[in-house]
């Protein structure tokens, strides 16, 4: 751990942020950087690799060492780079087109294997670099330039995908809440394994407003749900709405009302494997969006633990290998 104490101005590089006036990584970029300062690395520790995409010029501006890969493949550049420096901490920065269309294959092995990375996907359910296509998680019917009838593709949510391929930290947040970005931030930097960190983004120019629902001040109470473990599901504005279980399924209920108390209320646990994938399954319309760490699994060790536990049993068992020697072994020839 670094005794160096770190400012936001620490992690600010010299290069101008080219995003648009108003769009949501403005919002992302500062708390990132304010979360840097308390996550307890030194700058030489911490390293920005992206792929392709508006969210992707971010090494650019992360006063850190960073790579601005290419489409799709900042996991698996990510998941090199921690195999030859486990010591680092390494975070890998995309978007819903990035990292789950063209790079969602990278992305669903690079979770099941539990590399300890840190994994921020930038939602704003649209392709905002290449000018407004539809993406992997924009609304069936969203009406785009690729899509001008409204797009017939089922959306599918980042969350429910990295708790399939068996993610051990999944965590959803919003650009119009700062605090909570950077203390989700700061747990997944503390969790040992692949975190996972949907950030819902408002991309203003080609997709506006399309998470208003539950991040606008005036409805995000009654619409969104923070999560907290050790504490009951309540939301809404009066703090009298909750989620209790109805048999198997769950619904929503008044506390105060039909007999309703607060002890009927789920407490929640992101340990507990079946409420993690009830809190992701819960989506809005039907139910508040659920925010903040969903799921956090602690009994895993991390695929370069392994890794490197292996390479170390091999060598005690085998000895050194011999490069020359498996050159020179099998059918050979000499070339005259």
């Amino acid at each position: 751990m670094t005794t160096v104490a770190y400012t936001k101005k620490d992690f600010t590089s010299d290069q101008e942020v080219k995003w648009c006036p108003g769009c949501g990584d403005y919002a992302i970029l500062s708390s990132v950087q304010l979360a840097m300062t308390k996550i307890g690395k030194k700058k030489e520790e911490i390293v920005f690799i992206s792929g392709i995409g508006c969210s992707s010029r971010f090494p650019y501006y992360m006063n850190t060492y960073g790579m601005h890969t290419i489409h799709g493949r900042a996991p698996a550049v990510a998941t090199g780079l921690l195999l030859q420096n486990p010591n680092l901490s390494v975070w890998v920065v995309t978007g819903d087109g990035d990292g789950l269309s063209i790079g969602g294959n990278h992305l669903i092995h690079t979770l099941r294997r539990n590399v300890n990375l840190r994994i921020l996907v930038f939602n704003n359910e649209i392709y905002g670099l290449t000018k407004g296509q539809y993406s992997p998680t924009s609304h069936k019917g969203l009406v785009t330039k690729s899509s001008p009838y409204g797009s017939v593709d089922r959306a599918f949510s980042p969350c429910q995908l990295a708790l399939g391929a068996g993610a051990t930290f999944i965590a959803k947040t919003l650009d119009t809440d700062p605090k909570h970005m950077m203390d989700i931030f700061v747990a997944a930097e503390q969790h040992q394994g692949i975190s996972f960190i949907e950030i819902y983004q408002n991309c203003v120019i080609f997709n506006d407003a399309v998470h208003d629902p539950y991040t606008a001040k005036e409805t995000r109470e009654d619409l969104s749900i923070r999560l907290t473990a050790g504490a009951p599901m309540i939301f809404g504005k009066e703090k009298n709405k909750g989620i209790r279980l109805k048999g198997v399924n769950p619904e929503i209920v008044e506390i105060g009302k039909d007999g309703v108390t607060q002890e009927n209320i789920l407490v929640y646990d992101p340990t507990n494997p079946f409420m993690a994938q009830l809190a992701i399954n819960l989506s809005y319309p039907d139910f508040p969006m659920t925010l903040g760490i969903l799921k956090h699994e602690k009994k895993l060790t991390s695929y370069e633990v392994d890794f490197h536990r292996q390479i170390e049993e091999v060598k005690t068992k085998k000895g050194m290998g011999d490069m020359q020697k498996v050159l020179s072994s099998g059918d050979t020839w000499e070339v005259k």
